[in-house]
């Protein structure tokens, strides 16, 4: 894990201050309040004393992209707080992920959430997951394919150990952030169609989307969720 010095931990604080100055312009820009966001405070590689900063500050929503070292800070906090998985899940960490993730944002198939659904249904809970969209078409990226989302949540919606609670996609890296409209504007809209059909275990209440990079524009276009990890902690060592 990465090593915070004693000023930069001071600083994770003023650091979410600022964020959240940002977040209520982007609301106010759009009419909305800045607490209908959720910020996640992504803390990968980051140690446990500037995860309890972030708890201090009054952001308790926590995300990790591994689940062994994100077992390890669960176990270590022991503090009241959201633990949501948006890394890539190979299914065989899935039993481990769901005994401590609130949430699961990166289920990317059928056999994924089949697995979760077979695992949750073994220690009878319902696990929450989000759908991970590829909105900017990149092959790099995980993530259902936009035009095949609706099919896919259709199926995945008789899996009865599985909440389907919304969607989430990760934008192309872009230094004008404008350019990445599209793809939030994409996913809100996937969100709202499937919104009306009514499935069962599919609430859509989550539009994940946005990162330190782009989170504004996000915000604009509808995100309710936010995965802000440098604006929080400072740079990756």
């Amino acid at each position: 894990m990465d090593c915070i010095q004693g000023s930069n931990l001071a600083s994770i604080y003023d650091n979410i201050s600022r964020l959240q100055e940002k977040v209520a312009k982007a609301t106010n820009r759009v009419g909305r309040e800045p607490n209908s966001v959720q910020i996640v405070a992504i803390s990968k590689t980051k140690p446990i004393d500037a995860i309890h900063k972030v708890l201090n500050a009054g952001i308790f929503d926590i995300g990790e992209n591994r689940v062994q070292e994100a077992k390890v800070k669960y176990n270590s906090i022991n503090r009241p707080a959201t633990w949501h998985m948006v890394g890539h899940l190979q299914t065989n960490k899935i039993k481990q992920a769901i005994q401590f993730f609130d949430i699961i944002q990166s289920v990317d198939s059928l056999r994924l959430a089949k697995a979760i659904d077979r695992r949750s249904a073994d220690l009878d809970i319902q696990q929450s997951i989000l759908i991970q969209v590829n909105t900017s078409g990149e092959t790099s990226k995980f993530g259902i394919m936009p035009d095949q989302v609706q099919d896919f949540i259709k199926q995945a919606s008789t899996y009865s150990n599985i909440q389907i609670k919304g969607l989430m996609t990760i934008a192309k890296p872009e230094q004008n952030s404008e350019s990445i409209r599209p793809s939030f504007s994409m996913l809100r809209k996937l969100r709202d169609d499937i919104a009306t059909q009514n499935l069962s275990n599919v609430d859509m209440n989550c539009l994940s989307m946005g990162m330190t990079n782009d989170f504004e524009v996000a915000i604009e276009e509808g995100a309710n969720c936010i995965r802000i990890g440098r604006s929080i902690f400072g740079a990756r060592n």
